[in-house]
């Protein structure tokens, strides 16, 4: 982890394989990630990175129809850190395959978990 700097906001700025998730100045033990949708997938699968800039992606089998894909990503989510679906919130990108994703838990399980699933490959 390195600290971005600037204003001493406290953001945070982790990188893994150049993956980007901030911790905001409120959010002691929340995670705001990046992430990329595949819709339509063969199957349900978290990891790796996809884009400029590179974000993690989230390939589910729902399609990006009345909001199947989204809670078909929430699930994926929850699975892949071992949460809650009700920790995860979408704050960005509703109805795009761009997300930012907050997710809610112990800061330093949620990063490595992050970097984890953003090192594998897809």
């Amino acid at each position: 982890m390195q600290d971005k700097g600037g204003q001493g906001d406290g953001e945070l700025l982790i990188r893994g394989s150049t993956v980007r998730a901030r911790l905001g100045p409120l959010m002691p033990d929340q995670l705001l990630i990046e992430i990329r949708v595949r819709p339509n997938a063969s199957r349900n699968k978290v990891g790796g990175v996809a884009g400029d800039p590179p974000r993690l992606v989230v390939a589910v089998q729902a399609p990006a129809v009345d909001g199947k894909a989204n809670a078909a990503v929430i699930k994926e989510l929850a699975k892949a850190f071992d949460l809650r679906t009700s920790a995860f919130t979408i704050v960005h990108g509703e109805l795009a395959r761009d997300k930012r994703v907050l997710i809610k838990g112990e800061l330093a399980a949620l990063t490595g978990k992050f970097e984890a699933l953003c090192g594998t490959l897809f």
